[in-house]
């Protein structure tokens, strides 16, 4: 099918009248120690998409995102991963260190883990209950050496066999689980190509996934509104200004009656 607003509207979290931060969840970001830049897009991604509370947690270099981190995220040693308060985890943005692989491959499984970038090669190490993968294809080619043909089939072949929710980043992305479920996503501008929009995308995955939308409408949502805010931009689009963006993105979605003619479609 493809990936449409009528696949997962409903499911998009929306605020209780009486919550609090925590029920809207807390997402957590193992930071980079180089390419802290893409983990910085990806915490403040899973904030604007909802996240009630927003954590980065770096040991070695936690001091340049206290410096440089929006007010709102939080900066803690890696031993937070495994606090009982965590409802998701990301990966992978800008790297991995040694360190943040080590705390990953021993935190909890009960919580659903986004994997980005290079810490998708720790798939097959990880028997999380709820995992989603955001390779490109140079990315799903190294994950999955064995599988070769059309985009698709490989997409959902890798679902099926890994047991995680697909998001196969390209001009067309596709987003499978291992279900056999799957929808391809057309809605999206080429100005997307464009250095730091994966790690925004991995974080409005993980935002809204602990809020406590299912990976895989999570997934088709987060890829949409990406591809939405990227079509309102057009020329000049640089990565950060996804998140801005997405105020409006969002505000057409929860609230269809106050939509501009023709916003959403």
């Amino acid at each position: 099918m493809l990936n449409h607003p009528d696949n997962w509207t409903s499911l998009l979290p929306r605020p209780s009248e009486e919550g609090h931060k925590y029920h809207r969840g807390h997402a957590v970001i193992v930071g980079a120690t180089e390419l802290t830049g893409a983990t910085r897009l990806a915490a403040a991604a899973s904030s604007r998409v909802g996240a009630g509370l927003v954590s980065v947690l770096s040991d070695e270099a936690a001091d340049i995102y206290r410096m440089t981190l929006p007010a709102d995220i939080m900066v803690k040693g890696l031993e937070t991963m495994s606090a009982a308060r965590v409802s998701a985890v990301l990966a992978g943005s800008g790297g991995i260190s040694e360190r943040g692989r080590a705390a990953l491959l021993q935190a909890p499984l009960d919580r659903p883990l986004v994997l980005d970038a290079e810490a998708i090669a720790l798939h097959q190490d990880l028997a999380a209950e709820s995992l989603v993968l955001t390779p490109h294809d140079g990315e799903f080619a190294r994950a999955f050496p064995d599988l070769s043909g059309e985009r698709l089939g490989n997409a959902c072949a890798a679902a099926k066999h890994s047991g995680a929710v697909i998001v196969l980043k390209g001009a067309e992305t596709i987003v499978a689980e291992p279900g056999g479920r799957h929808a391809i996503n057309q809605h999206a501008s080429p100005y997307l190509a464009k250095a730091g929009t994966g790690d925004v995308l991995a974080g409005l995955i993980t935002g809204l996934v602990a809020q406590g939308m299912p990976c895989f409408e999570a997934a088709q949502a987060a890829v949409w509104m990406h591809g939405e805010a990227s079509l309102r931009i057009g020329a000049g689009l640089i990565a950060q200004d996804l998140i801005s963006e997405m105020r409006g993105v969002l505000h057409d979605l929860l609230n269809p009656a106050d939509r501009r003619d023709g916003a959403i479609e």
